[in-house]
């Protein structure tokens, strides 16, 4: 089961890419922009359950989508690429086992906790 969510992910990842490849927008861009969803980590500085919170909405898929769309519906090219970037970078990270946070700690995710 492990290796077929992980395909999913890895299947919206590839979505993510291919949808950025339809905006005007230089690779570079998608490249600095890839890993800026994790400064949600910074919550952690002031507790677990802040992190949580902070690292969840950076991290969460459905507000991926919804930002897309609203770049979609408004022609926003900025919006588009927030979404699509938050929606990849959801992906590769939990291809590789990082799902959401639960305030427990940051090693205990909704896919399990990280290291088993």
């Amino acid at each position: 089961m492990k290796k077929a969510l992980q395909l999913e992910e890895l299947a919206m990842l590839i979505l993510g890419i291919y949808l950025f490849s339809l905006l005007d927008i230089s690779w570079w861009w998608f490249a600095a922009l890839f890993f800026s969803p994790d400064i949600g980590m910074l919550g952690y500085v002031i507790n677990k359950k802040i992190g949580a919170i902070t690292y969840n909405i950076f991290h969460h898929k459905f507000l991926a989508i919804i930002l897309y769309l609203v770049g979609i519906i408004f022609t926003s090219e900025i919006f588009q690429l927030i979404g699509i970037i938050l929606f990849a970078h959801s992906s590769f990270d939990r291809m590789l086992g990082y799902g959401l946070k639960y305030e427990k700690g940051f090693k205990f995710t909704h896919l399990g906790e990280i290291g088993n």
